[in-house]
């Protein structure tokens, strides 16, 4: 308790507590997650590096058949073609054949290959090293030749486990190496029949030497496995049964994954060799490849320790000089407190405090000119409610309808005189209001619509009007005389201006923000682009008009019913105008839902 007491009496130890919450804590958390997201990050940046280095090595398998590969091209040369067709072959035909076979090695400049042999179906070949020879066995008989025999289109890799096609038929065998076979079939240029097969073996130690000279880490390696997981190359350093198994990874979705079945855990991942359709298999200790990690750890934990004790050790200093000014700009915000917005402070420095004094110092100016603001605010009311006053009774619509009464009277129509009375005794009842600024949605819209029927007896030839609001807007409140101002803009500055009878349609409807659109469109005489510029530059203007002569069917009623929307809603609040010249105008209205005020 007493440590609570004294933190709570004083500035320097809430101060110290501050700094211990806001910098130790931060920088804790900020540690775990670096630790966390540098880990991901090198993780992922070392798996993806080893992959490419997998990958690099089955690019450089990938070329080193396709370069040995090019000495296929033997096949096409005519004399080999004779050699294979012909069973009349000279001494100077092989001779030739031989000759042609150093030209390509040459040519190519392949050192990796041990030897070249063509063999027709007979079993009758030659080589470079063995020269002609004739097989004991049908080649046919070997699977790799009846497979080429039936896919003549196709290149086929013997890896060393499966030993070279000829050695198999004959028993011949090379002294100090193991071979890689590459071979595809001959076939007839006109007939496209298979006629023989190229047979090339290559030192399987320039693959081994690849995989010895490419490593992962400190003990990863990389070997080479077949289609089926089994292992064809492995690194000098092991065995083939000490290999871990190879068809797991292959079938992986991703083609890697960290095996922590046995001991630490394992990065194993594959890459394939398109051209001999080889698997190159990767294995690392995962601990080798997040090294740097750890490495990143202790920096972050040694980072954090010192950052905590400097921060400790800042306070002490920060605080003496925080308390002098602290204390001055209390007093001064005490008078402020008062009523007296004169008491500023006058700063001497450029820190914290010194910018708290400036602000300070810049909302009092604020307080006082948001005073003058909402006085100027209050005129602009009282200016808007006075002439929405005068805007109520508009002198000359009100002539026009008793002269209308008067002439129907004359002429012998009661029920239309009838009508018209109740009409404008309704308009006049709603627009007085006992007084009341707001009225229900209803009621607005039941003055609007005496106010249509009085103008529709007037102009019957040229006016007719739909009313299509959401019956379960009613009960909420609007500003009284919202509609009426729109609606008459819109029967004298658009219906009168066209010929043929106009409509004006007025809706309403709810939006998922809770907010009320009411729109009055009519079909009238619309407005050009630059009028209808300039009148939404008008509505704009925060300065109500001067002119109190217009008629509210001119601009002023749209920009008075704009400022009172403004002034009692908000400003996001409002009317916006769209109009086409000769295709009529729309105007909408956008208030805020807000039940009914009771009177």
């Amino acid at each position: 308790m007493k440590l609570f007491d004294w933190i709570a009496s004083s500035l320097r130890a809430k101060l110290l507590a501050m700094f211990i919450i806001l910098t130790c804590v931060p920088l804790i958390a900020v540690g775990l997650v670096s630790y966390q997201k540098s880990f991901k990050t090198v993780f992922g940046n070392s798996k993806a590096s080893s992959m490419i280095v997998g990958e690099q090595l089955a690019r450089d398998i990938d070329l080193l058949f396709e370069d040995t590969g090019k000495l296929l091209e033997l096949g096409n040369d005519p004399r080999v073609l004779h050699f294979l067709f012909s069973q009349n072959d000279t001494y100077a035909d092989a001779k030739e054949i031989l000759r042609t076979m150093d030209s390509y090695l040459d040519t190519y400049n392949d050192e990796s290959v041990l030897n070249i042999s063509v063999i027709n179906l007979y079993g009758r070949g030659i080589s470079e090293r063995r020269g002609v020879f004739q097989l004991d066995k049908n080649p046919l008989r070997n699977p790799h030749f009846a497979y080429l025999t039936n896919h003549p289109d196709q290149i086929l890799n013997i890896p060393p486990s499966e030993s070279s096609p000829l050695d198999r038929l004959d028993g011949f065998q090379y002294e100090d190496s193991n071979v890689i076979s590459i071979m595809t079939a001959v076939k007839q240029r006109i007939t496209h029949e298979v006629i023989g097969f190229i047979v090339i073996d290559i030192d399987d130690s320039v693959v081994k030497r690849s995989i010895d000279e490419t490593t992962l880490g400190k003990t990863g390696f990389f070997y080479v496995a077949d289609a089926e997981g089994k292992p064809i190359f492995s690194p000098s350093s092991r065995l083939a049964d000490q290999l871990p198994g190879a068809l797991n990874v292959i079938q992986h979705p991703e083609r890697q994954f960290v095996d922590s079945s046995n001991g630490k855990p394992k990065f194993i991942f594959a890459a394939e060799s398109p051209r001999t359709s080889w698997h190159i298999i990767g294995y690392v200790p995962l601990q080798e490849i997040v090294e740097e990690a750890n490495s990143i750890r202790q920096m972050i934990i040694i980072s954090v320790i010192l950052s905590i004790v400097f921060a400790i050790t800042l306070h002490f200093f920060i605080s003496s000089r925080l308390t002098r000014p602290v204390q001055l700009l209390k007093n001064k915000m005490q008078l402020a407190a008062s009523g007296y917005l004169e008491a500023k402070v006058i700063t001497t420095g450029k820190d914290e405090i010194a910018n708290l004094s400036n602000s300070f110092n810049i909302m009092l100016g604020k307080i006082r000119a948001l005073l003058d603001q909402s006085i100027k605010e209050q005129e602009e009311m009282k200016k808007a409610e006075l002439r929405a006053l005068q805007a109520q009774i508009n002198p000359h619509f009100l002539y026009n309808t008793l002269d209308s009464i008067v002439w129907m009277a004359e002429s012998g129509r009661n029920q239309q005189v009838i009508l018209l009375v109740e009409s404008l005794s309704k308009l006049f009842r709603i627009s007085l209001s006992k007084g009341r600024d707001w009225i229900s949605v209803g009621k607005e819209l039941e003055h609007v619509h005496s106010y249509l029927v009085i103008q529709q007896m007037r102009y019957r030839d040229i006016l007719d009007y739909e009313i299509d609001i959401d019956s379960c807007l009613s009960h909420y409140s609007i500003l009284k005389m919202t509609l009426q101002p729109i609606v008459e803009n819109a029967i004298y500055h658009g219906i009168k201006n066209r010929r043929g009878k106009g409509l004006i349609r007025i809706t309403g409807c709810a939006t998922p923000e809770r907010d009320i659109l009411l729109a009055v469109e009519d079909n009238g005489a619309g407005m050009p682009p630059e009028k209808l510029e300039a009148l939404r530059r008008n509505l704009q203007l925060q300065q109500l008009p001067e002119e109190t002569g217009k008629e509210v069917s001119g601009g002023f009623g749209l920009h008075n019913v704009q400022q009172r929307i403004s002034l009692y809603y908000g400003e996001q609040y409002g009317v916006t105008i769209d109009s086409a010249e000769g295709a009529g105008t729309k105007v909408v209205i956008r208030i805020p839902m807000r039940e009914e005020q009771s009177p």
